[in-house]
Order: C-alpha cells, then structure tokens, then sequence
C-alpha cells in the first residue's frame, strides 16, 4: 500500500492520519508529495488530492464545497475522516496488540467514537481554524506542529533534498507519538470496560457504605458515583505500593468535593503523627485535601474506614 500526503510543513491531522493508515495496513510505504501524478498512483491520499471518497482511499478536506462534518457540527480535516473511516479497525487492532482482548464490532466503534470526541475532533479544529490548538499552546495539535523541522534546521540542511529528508525523518517521529497517544487510549478504555464488572462485583463491607477493591489500579470513580449511591469511602489495596489505600468518592468526574470527607484531624499526618491520630500504629499518611490515605494493613485501613464513617 502506499500512503501519499503533502510535502512541506506537516499538522497534527495529517500525521495521525498517516500513523491510523499506517496501523491498519503495515508495511504501507509514505509518500509525501503535491505530485498530481504520484497522489493518484497512491492507495491512499491524505490532506492532498481534493477528494473525498473513503472507498477509494481519498481524505481531504481542501476542496471547494467540502461540508463533511460530524453531528455535533465539527467539521472534518484529514484526521477526523480516516479515523471516521478505518479508527474501528485501528482500535481492534491496538487493542488485541496493547491488551490481548478482542473487542466486539460495537465494543470498537464505542471506543473510536470516545477517542474521536476526546481527541482526534480537536486535531481537525486546530487544522480548520475552529480552535488555535487542541485544546491549550502545550495541546496535541501544537506538540505535533513542533516536530517540524525550523529555519535553522534547514539552513543547516544545505539543500532542499537534505531539508526534505529530515521533515520526512520528523514525520515519522510525530506518526510514534500519535501511534502511541491512539494505543494508550485505547488500552485505557479496554481497561475501564473490563473493570466494570470487577468493581460491580466487589465485596461492600460496613453495611454497604464501604467498598473493597482487591486492585487500586482499577477505574471504579464513574461506576461507584453512578451506581452505588450508598458508598462513602473504597478501600483498595495498591499491588505495586504493597499498602492499603482510602479513598473518598468525588461528587462529580471533575471535583475532589466528596460525599464525605475523612476526618480533618487527619490532614497532612504521616506516619507517627498518623499513628497517633487514628490508633492505627501502621498508617502511612492522609493527604491534607482529606481524598486519600494509606495504611500498610487491611485491618489498619479498615479501621481507618470505620473511623471515617463516625466523624
């Protein structure tokens, strides 16, 4: 297969573009190029060509009269219509590779359609003018724009040809970055799908207002807030600390306000001075927001849970 974009300065929307092709077909040579000829000779032509046509491998977006556009209004660039395309597949595919976990089709257009409204619709409004970056100076759109090789670059380059290879040599850098952006979410959204039922499933201790999750590193916020509107406090054990964690459940996805904070005497304590606290002679330390604390036993984190519950 062979992918064709523009030559010149590269976005964010064409390399991840290029990088989900590059996922779903292997070996695809890149070709980066205004070439009428060698655009239409491609398998694939990406922000180039003036056509939109996915059976036929076209992705631009440049045209007059383009109105592609996503329900919510935002328009499509290059990223958005492959991903609209062939994300899917890519995230079938990173997900088997990244987890060992074969998605259902349903299960990967989901996932594609959470990284599109997470990601990939800022790509395609930084490249239409629609957002100056994706989203802030430091977003993807900007961090992409930086792999660009500068002026000092290519006067040291010494000539076009020379420039020419290290702008390819720098597309490719920016493909990894996006490859690995696209199987970090994914491998996050597998995991969060295969924990729901792990954390629905978890023993609910003193009387129901506590949950015990055998793993801290599982995503229950969103589970526990939706779902078991009774629990004040998860207790979790943390494999890779070896210590016991409490948690207090956030009210909403974007706030440490809590249904019921741990106990104030307990703020930024660590150790003896936790100890001493609490009674609990191998507690750790209590954040001084009162979100989170640690002991190194079950039974000391327990206690602490009761504790928390009667202040």
């Amino acid at each position: 297969m062979i992918i064709a974009t523009h030559s010149g300065k590269f976005h964010a929307d064409d390399v991840w573009a290029v990088a989900v092709l590059d996922l779903v077909f292997p070996g695809s040579e890149l070709v980066r190029t205004r070439d009428p000829a060698l655009i239409e000779a491609a398998d694939f032509a990406v922000d180039v060509g003036g056509i939109w046509d996915p059976e036929r491998g076209r992705f631009d977006h440049h045209q007059k009269g383009f109105q592609g556009a996503r329900p919510s209004g935002v328009v499509y660039a290059s990223a958005g219509l492959v991903w609209k395309a062939h994300g899917p597949r890519c995230v079938s595919l990173l997900a088997e590779q990244r987890t060992g976990h074969s998605l259902t089709p349903e299960q990967a257009r989901e996932i594609a359609a959470a990284i599109d409204g997470d990601v990939v619709q800022y790509l395609d409004m930084s490249d239409t003018g629609a957002a100056k970056n994706a989203p802030g100076g430091y977003g993807l759109s900007a961090i992409i724009s930086g792999f660009n090789p500068g002026w000092l670059d290519e006067q040291t380059a010494g000539s076009a040809a020379a420039a020419d290879a290290i702008r390819l040599e720098r597309f490719r850098r920016a493909m990894e970055l996006a490859a690995d952006i696209m199987a970090n979410g994914v491998a996050y959204r597998v995991g969060a799908m295969l924990a729901v039922q792990q954390v629905r499933q978890s023993e609910r201790m003193e009387g129901g207002r506590v949950l015990f999750l055998e793993n801290s590193a599982l995503p229950w916020a969103g589970i526990v807030r939706n779902e078991m509107p009774d629990v004040l406090f998860v207790i979790s054990h943390s494999l890779a600390d070896q210590r016991y964690m409490i948690h207090t459940v956030p009210t909403s996805s974007d706030t440490f306000d809590a249904r019921k904070d741990l106990p104030t005497p307990w703020a930024g304590l660590q150790g003896e001075g936790l100890a001493a606290a609490t009674g609990v002679p191998d507690a750790v330390f209590c954040h001084n927001n009162l979100f989170i604390a640690a002991c190194k036993s079950f039974d000391g984190i327990r206690e602490m849970a009761r504790q928390a519950l009667a202040a």
